[in-house]
């Protein structure tokens, strides 16, 4: 029998504040409680609002680690995404959210860490220390990343370029990414819109891709930009059927 080991949490001790940025951060009992409530809560009401619809659910891998990569409509996006995860995943869910976005001001950040499980991202400074550490995170423990390689919400409704970063997550390791199509979330919630329109929204996931064969530099990084950026087009082009 091996012996028992404590171990502390890795954001033991952080102010609020460093913890709810903190790339390490854990949650306790509480925080659990309070997430399967508001999941649960939010899945109700895009069922009613939006008649929210799902297809591929079957695509999702049974246990994490794993990436969904989705086109960018709105601020609802990850809401929708979150909602349509089994149960007993989404307490392993971690979204990955515009840290000058969502973890500004303490309020925000404050919810972002312990509603959302959300992660930072920070888009203008985000080198290559932080993506490592998400990288790890993502191939150490069990955790699913919801994640829009365009890096911005569309202005017009046409998903925009995806860029590298979903690459430096995931070459040459074994950890599956998901494309996802969101469709009817920027007619819903446009930018600079606060009440979404009660418009239908539908989810098309695809089935899980793996990129372990591919070396973690430039060349790698870009194919795998590449191939989801044209697995989620595909489930668009699926949608329109």
């Amino acid at each position: 029998m091996d012996d028992w080991e404590l171990k502390p949490a890795r954001d033991l001790g952080l102010p609020p504040t460093e913890r709810h940025r903190c790339l390490k951060r854990e949650g306790g009992l509480v925080e659990t409680v309070l997430r399967a409530a508001w999941w649960s809560s939010i899945h109700t009401a895009l069922k009613l609002y939006h008649r929210l619809e799902v297809r591929g659910r079957e695509h999702l891998p049974p246990e994490p680690s794993f990436i969904v990569v989705a086109n960018h409509g709105s601020h609802a996006d990850t809401l929708v995404i979150g909602s349509v995860l089994p149960l007993r995943l989404r307490d392993k869910l971690f979204p990955l959210a515009a840290g000058d976005v969502f973890f500004e001001t303490p309020a925000v950040a404050a919810f972002s860490a312990l509603v959302l499980n959300a992660l930072p991202v920070w888009r203008k400074n985000c080198g290559a220390h932080g993506l490592a550490e998400l990288r790890n995170r993502l191939t150490e423990e069990p955790c699913i990343y919801i994640l829009f390689p365009e890096g911005k919400r569309t202005r017009s409704g046409v998903m925009n370029r995806f860029r590298s970063g979903i690459g430096m997550l995931v070459a040459g390791t074994p950890v599956p990414v998901v494309p996802c199509f969101l469709k009817g979330t920027y007619e819903a919630c446009p930018p600079h819109r606060i009440i979404p329109r009660p418009v239908k929204i539908s989810v098309r996931l695809g089935r899980p891709m793996s990129f372990s064969h591919l070396d973690s530099n430039r060349e790698g990084w870009n194919t795998v930009a590449q191939a989801t950026e044209f697995a989620v087009k595909q489930l668009a082009e699926a949608a329109k059927g």
